[in-house]
């Protein structure tokens, strides 16, 4: 199945990517699962952007949704995608 993950921000600057791609994952995959795949591909700067150091949580300034819905009003990194599902992936940075 196919899900469209968007890159707001930083993010799209660290993978060097377009704005948008068309990922196709398996049936009944995770929000997780799909991380992890972009982590593979994107690699270690991918990983740093999203993941708190050393883990599998994702950083709390690290913002995730699922068809306009935050992370935290989901089921997490559980959470289930199906066909079409929108991820929107962005971080906030702050500083001066």
């Amino acid at each position: 199945m196919k899900v469209k993950v968007e890159y707001i921000g930083h993010i799209r600057e660290i993978i060097h990517s377009g704005r948008e791609e068309e990922i196709e994952i398996s049936e009944g995959a995770s929000l997780g699962d799909l991380l992890l795949m972009l982590s593979e591909k994107y690699g270690e700067p991918f990983k740093k952007a999203v993941y708190e150091p050393g883990g599998s949580d994702v950083k709390t300034n690290f913002i995730i949704t699922v068809n306009g819905y935050l992370l935290n009003q989901l089921n997490g990194v559980e959470t289930k995608l199906n066909p079409g599902d929108r991820v929107v992936l962005t971080s906030i940075v702050s500083g001066g």
